[in-house]
């Protein structure tokens, strides 16, 4: 919806208005943001074309809805599943999340999605032993002036209390820092 100062609301669009929700549902997690070239972008946590598994969608201030990404299109469903957070337009123009995944053997991913819809994940959480990375990421990234992206994870094995961590515009992972430890 948009809303003016004043107070009057319009109703943009209605999620899973498609047959089985492939425009995705519950975007209630997460905010949009509005990109360089004037369109928002945003995360559904459910819905999407492969099931229930959430999407990465543009919208146009008129109400045009574009689905740009249904998560666990590939095998395994390697792209991620379930965004529970927001988006995040780096300096480069590519915007960024994370998905929370909790599909077998999956984590989480950090992902960046060109605005023309062109999905890579960066990161696939506990892909190593005791999960020193964290998992479950269920915040959103933020980009700092050095241009590396930041987040958190709720989980881990290591610790299972959760990570802080960077990452690069191209996918190099550090962990920062281990709650509890």
């Amino acid at each position: 919806f948009k809303i003016t100062p004043s107070g009057t609301l319009t109703t943009l669009y209605s999620f899973c208005s498609r047959s089985g929700c492939t425009d995705g549902s519950e975007p209630y997690y997460a905010g949009l943001i509005q990109a360089a070239n004037g369109d928002l972008y945003g995360t559904t946590s459910r819905g999407g074309a492969n099931g229930n598994y959430g999407t990465v969608f543009k919208i146009t201030p008129g109400g045009t809805l574009t689905t740009l990404h249904s998560f666990c299109s590939q095998t395994n469903c390697t792209d991620g599943a379930f965004p529970a957070a927001g988006l995040a337009q780096a300096a480069n123009g590519d915007l960024y999340g994370t998905t929370q995944g909790e599909v077998p053997h999956r984590w989480g991913t950090v992902f960046k999605i060109t605005p023309g819809g062109t999905l890579t994940t960066l990161h696939t959480f506990c892909s190593q032993t005791n999960c020193p990375d964290g998992a479950l990421p269920a915040a959103g990234l933020a980009q700092a002036a050095n241009g590396d992206l930041y987040g958190t994870t709720q989980g881990g094995e290591t610790h299972r209390w959760g990570t802080v961590f960077k990452i690069t515009p191209s996918g190099t992972l550090t962990t920062l820092y281990s709650f509890c430890s």
